[in-house]
């Protein structure tokens, strides 16, 4: 004849505390995680293309790659390397220069 088990014993409250504080902390990691690819996905693939003010039009086939201004011009950065420079209010191109 084989000896019957013992029943259990009853588990501690501080254990059962202690087992749903580490459930909690691995699903909020978890969600962090996913939070984080998210985000780095997303900011990642965006389009990047900076905004151009208005009164700036680029010639045909360039695209802007960075913009700055100072007082009275614009500066655009084209992916073709030229740095192309604008009057600020009426939006003519003053000055091409192009980036060995």
């Amino acid at each position: 004849m084989t000896p019957s088990p013992e029943p259990a014993a009853p588990e501690p409250r501080q254990l059962k505390v202690l087992r749903l504080l580490v459930t909690t902390l691995m699903v909020v990691m978890i969600l962090g995680v996913v939070v984080i690819v998210g985000l780095l996905v997303t900011r990642l693939t965006a389009d990047r293309t900076p905004p151009l003010p208005e009164t700036v039009s680029l010639p045909d086939g360039a695209r802007a790659q960075a913009v700055t201004m100072g007082p009275g011009w614009y500066a655009v950065v084209t992916e073709d390397q030229r740095i192309l420079i604008f009057d600020a209010d009426t939006g003519a191109l003053r000055q091409s220069i192009q980036i060995d």
